[in-house]
């Protein structure tokens, strides 16, 4: 199961509808286009900070290997390693434009596929619609306050304390 981050912009409501039109679901997981194509996978998807960084350290890489006279099979194991590290990377790096861009995660599903994640996100937020039209939600919602107000316990386990 992999996780799925939802980023949708800061001046939207939760629940609007056309708001899904402008989300963006990002996997937490390996991007492979992100290992083979680096710079270009990030410039595809309009990353262009994250492309531009990783691009120059692509450079350096190069540019170091070539200016200490490393053998080529050694060159070629550092910047093997260095895609390895903008693979494992990526979903990282594009949340972190979206939240710098002004779109900041909004909610994380765990699906098993992109489609899954879609069809929990589109429910989540559509039932925050319902809510804040006056519509009963689906569950409770227990926050911690509320909680502590009827138990006196502390800690995770509220129930495993009788009331007197």
């Amino acid at each position: 199961m992999t996780t799925y981050t939802l980023h949708v912009p800061d001046e939207v409501d939760p629940g609007e509808p056309e708001a899904l039109d402008q989300a963006k679901l990002v996997p937490d997981a390996f991007v492979w286009p992100a290992f083979w194509f680096s710079a270009l996978w990030f410039f595809w998807h309009r990353l262009w900070l994250a492309g531009l960084v990783v691009l120059a350290a692509e450079i350096v890489v190069w540019g170091a290997g070539f200016v200490l006279g490393l053998n080529p099979v050694a060159g070629f194991l550092i910047a093997l390693l260095l895609s390895w590290l903008v693979g494992l990377e990526a979903s990282s790096l594009r949340r972190w434009t979206y939240a710098r861009t002004g779109r900041p995660i909004r909610d994380a599903v765990t699906a098993s596929d992109a489609r899954e994640a879609e069809v929990k996100v589109v429910a989540r937020w559509l039932r925050e619609e319902g809510a804040r039209l006056g519509a009963a939600p689906a569950r409770p919602v227990v926050t911690p306050t509320s909680v502590r107000a009827e138990s006196p316990a502390l800690g995770l386990f509220p129930e495993a304390q009788s009331p007197r």
